[in-house]
């Protein structure tokens, strides 16, 4: 029986299925453009799966592909925790639970209709 997976995974993962007697990985090392999109589509991954468990193993796996993802693009933690503050201390955090319901404008705003109109928003709101 073949099981087809055609995801990023953990670099020790094909070892430890090779280990099994009867088990063999096929895999390969991805360029630097598909592994940006491998990332981007396991960062979707894990964050559903933290979303139907809400553990902190799912948890950290999220922060490992946040942290790759950092890797790759040259960013450090301190950089993100800098920008984070800032938004932070001009848009506030999300202590206050608050949901937003819609907002009425006279005239038609560009910028809203594009943050509304985003691909994932698409799949999250069905």
């Amino acid at each position: 029986m073949k099981y087809i997976y055609n995801k990023l995974v953990r670099d020790k993962i094909p070892t430890e299925i090779n280990k099994i007697d009867g088990r063999k990985a096929s895999y390969k090392i991805l360029n630097d453009d598909e592994y940006i999109q491998e990332l981007d589509k396991k960062l979707f991954e894990e964050a559903h799966e933290f979303t139907e468990e809400h553990s902190t193993e799912e948890l950290g796996d999220l922060m490992e592909v946040i942290f790759a993802i950092m890797k790759k693009n040259n960013i450090s933690i301190e950089e993100v925790e800098k920008v984070r503050k800032a938004k932070k201390d001009r848009k506030g955090g999300f202590e206050n639970k608050i949901y937003l319901i819609d907002v009425e404008e006279n005239q038609r705003n560009e910028s809203e209709e594009k943050e509304l109109n985003k691909n994932w928003r698409k799949n999250v709101n069905s």
